[in-house]
């Protein structure tokens, strides 16, 4: 058995210069765990496979091609392979977000 607790689990550098910790990583499947504080967004940016995400704590902004909600927790966001997103936190609280790509990525997510 693998436990993994997000406290302890290696944060990755990333363009979007947020906190992000790589929970699980297989042939098959990558899951991240993203933290942004009040005002901090991701660049809008591409990946190659599909995403889904899960909000684990607080309220964001998704955008996801030309649309854009307000989701908060216990909220799982589909977003298809190829199609631009973005998260921002536009609240006083952290956003925790549970980040799950599958499959597996070969290719770079592309920053736009």
């Amino acid at each position: 058995m693998k436990i993994t607790e997000v406290e302890f689990a290696p944060s990755l550098e990333n363009p979007h210069g947020v906190e992000v910790k790589k929970l699980y990583d297989t042939d098959n499947a990558q899951v991240m765990h993203i933290a942004l504080e009040p005002g901090e967004q991701l660049h809008r940016h591409i990946t190659p496979v599909d995403v889904f995400f899960y909000v684990l704590q607080g309220t964001g902004v998704i955008e996801i091609g030309d649309e854009k909600k307000s989701v908060g927790v216990d909220t799982l966001i589909d977003s298809p392979a190829n199609i631009p997103h973005c998260w921002y936190n536009e609240s006083n609280e952290t956003l925790r977000i549970l980040v799950s790509k599958v499959p597996r990525p070969t290719k770079s997510t592309r920053i736009l």
